[in-house]
């Protein structure tokens, strides 16, 4: 028999913490790609606000990655949070694959270690989860995932990223997704 070692993420998960988070597509496989995918991402991004579960502070999508910087409900854990923003997007895909490409779904195809096939949109896992404690370990964040798409090539400058808060953040437009500038800024004062 062999033993499968499986790395366990500790989280500090105490309601009303700051977030840095970090997921990524199946094998890393560029999904976010398509306007339709981000389109059903940011729609799980503001349903989780509406419904109160966390405050928006930044965001980027990358072509393979998700980064979100949020500050969770008093009530909510981050498990919860995650999976109101990770599972409406996988049921969605794997079903317009099936219906519309399914020559697609073996790219995301995922055969576990009983043999049992599923299809993913998201790596298994929670990702990335770090607390970010203090108002310079927010600032560096925000900064870091908003040169994200400079880093990489797709855009010069940041602000020119569709998918991401750094417009938002640089000249006050709206976005596709609101972010809660007003309550970082109260939290960074206090901080």
């Amino acid at each position: 028999m062999v033993e499968v070692y499986r790395k366990t993420i500790r989280h500090d998960d105490r309601p009303g913490q700051i977030h840095f988070l970090t997921f990524s597509c199946f094998g890393c496989q560029p999904f976010l790609t398509r306007e339709r995918c981000c389109q059903w991402l940011a729609d799980a991004l503001i349903k989780g606000q509406e419904r109160k579960l966390f405050k928006l502070w930044a965001y980027v999508f990358m072509p393979e990655h998700v980064h979100l910087i949020l500050k969770s409900s008093d009530e909510t854990p981050i498990s919860r949070i995650l999976t109101s923003i990770k599972s409406p997007i996988a049921k969605k895909a794997v079903h317009w694959v099936k219906t519309n490409s399914p020559e697609f779904l073996s790219r995301m195809e995922d055969r576990q270690p009983n043999e049992r096939c599923c299809h993913r949109f998201w790596q298994r896992g929670p990702g990335y989860d770090r607390n970010l404690r203090s108002p310079t370990d927010i600032r560096a964040k925000i900064r870091y995932i908003h040169a994200n798409p400079v880093r990489r090539g797709l855009v010069e400058q940041a602000e020119d990223w569709i998918w991401s808060s750094s417009r938002i953040w640089k000249t006050g437009e709206k976005g596709p997704i609101p972010i809660d500038r007003q309550g970082l800024m109260t939290s960074k004062e206090q901080g």
